[in-house]
């Protein structure tokens, strides 16, 4: 079973200060995922973890990383500056981006960030518009096809828009070698939120074997490969979670088989984990305010599909406690829905749970990354607020809820709403 990281008594408390619905992280999980994380590759030397700034973008939760030596993965403009800000410089960047708009290079080569080519033209448009290439750059790989483990598909990264052929990355780094690059890299992310313990090493085996092809054919030593994302999260109460030492060792045991065995044993490996790293510490937290029956019993609770999306497009599971009914018997179905004008806002169908009442504080698991980032404003629907529980006990809001005048702000150009709002009571 799931168990929340909070009782009804704390979350209770929590509500009479900041209303429902709010995002809640745990820092004490958070960091020390990361710490075993870090002790999972610790046979590496230069590890390290690239947290995917997409999946949780708040400048608490960055320092928070910063403290316990990752680096973070950036992939636009607003997440560069994010990263700036929290004072990342340099190799703790790793720009990685697609269809990616001129200016953007400049900012993560300002900031002396590892760029990422996603395609081969990239080439030479960044030679374009940077002049001079920086000492260190990164390809993107992709084998197309199916990555398969043993008889199990994992993805179709033929179907992904992101990486390049083989051939392609071998010519690349022969260009980039021409004009100048000195140290280099190669990405890959094959697959998405895999709950299984083969997914990195198998990875591992096919970057690690496309490394040495480089050294043959290009007379390229590369010298980092980032393993990107993929490593996944068991949503589901019965969903057995992946063993990261388990994985770090296997990791290491084909490293050794190619890279060390092909005097290549100097490489650093980087990892960008962000949903494995914030997603079981983060919870967005709702009140049951309203039911109704018809053809199905319906729980309607204050947050909707814009506070968390990921179950209205994906139809995605996230477990449900409701605080202070844990032990209570699921004698219950509801479907639990939010308020928007769309039938999919639904964060479950028919699930099991304690009778419900008005007032319930419902605790919906693995939302810390991919979800209050996912967020919009269909309906005129406005995010709420983000809190984190400190390693004390303590509760510090670390985004404030947003207000109606924050949601009107680019229509300051209509005199006649402008007007209202400031007059309105």
């Amino acid at each position: 079973m799931k168990k929340a990281f909070v009782d009804y008594r704390k979350a209770k408390e929590i509500a009479e200060n900041y209303p429902t619905p709010f995002y809640l992280y745990d820092e004490e999980g958070i960091r020390e995922t990361v710490r075993n994380l870090y002790k999972a590759f610790s046979w590496n030397e230069g590890y390290r973890e690239y947290f995917a700034i997409k999946a949780t973008p708040n400048p608490a939760i960055l320092r928070i990383l910063k403290e316990e030596g990752c680096g973070v993965d950036c992939s636009s403009a607003a997440e560069l500056s994010l990263a700036e800000a929290c004072g990342f410089s340099g190799s703790e960047i790793m720009f990685s981006s697609n269809d990616t708009p001129d200016e953007e290079y400049g900012f993560a080569n300002r900031l002396g960030g590892i760029i990422n080519l996603d395609d081969f033209t990239n080439i030479d448009e960044v030679t374009e518009i940077l002049t001079t290439l920086p000492k260190t750059m990164s390809l993107r790989f992709n084998p197309g096809g199916y990555f398969s483990i043993g008889n199990t598909i994992m993805d179709n990264p033929e179907e992904a828009k992101y990486g390049m052929t083989e051939a392609q990355i071998l010519e690349g780094y022969r260009i980039l070698k021409e004009r100048g690059v000195e140290h280099f890299g190669i990405h890959a992310f094959l697959a998405s939120n895999t709950i299984s313990n083969g997914y990195y090493p198998e990875l591992a085996r096919q970057l690690f074997s496309l490394v040495v092809k480089i050294k043959e054919e290009c007379g390229i030593s590369l010298e980092f490969v980032n393993l990107s994302g993929g490593v996944g999260i068991p949503y589901r109460p019965e969903q057995e979670a992946t063993d990261i030492f388990l994985i770090g060792e296997k990791v290491r045991e084909v490293y050794e088989e190619i890279l060390v065995k092909n005097g290549l044993g100097h490489i650093r490996l980087c990892s960008e984990l962000g949903r494995y790293v914030l997603g079981p510490h983060g919870a967005l937290i709702t009140k049951v305010i309203h039911f109704k029956n018809t053809y199905r019993h319906y729980a309607g609770v204050d947050a909707c599909a814009a506070n968390l999306m990921r179950p209205a497009i994906y139809d995605a599971y996230h477990h449900i406690t409701v605080l202070g009914k844990e032990d209570a018997k699921e004698t219950e179905v509801y479907d639990v829905v939010g308020s928007l004008c769309e039938n999919n806002d639904k964060f479950a169908k028919e699930r099991e749970l304690p009778k419900l009442e008005k007032g319930d504080l419902l605790f919906i698991h693995d939302t810390g990354a991919h979800g209050f980032a996912m967020g919009y404003n269909y309906n005129g629907k406005l995010w709420s607020s983000e809190l984190l529980l400190q390693r004390d006990g303590s509760v510090k809001m670390i985004r404030r809820a947003e207000r109606d005048t924050d949601y009107f702000a680019t229509l300051d150009i209509d005199e006649e709403l402008s007007r209202y709002l400031r007059n309105r009571k």
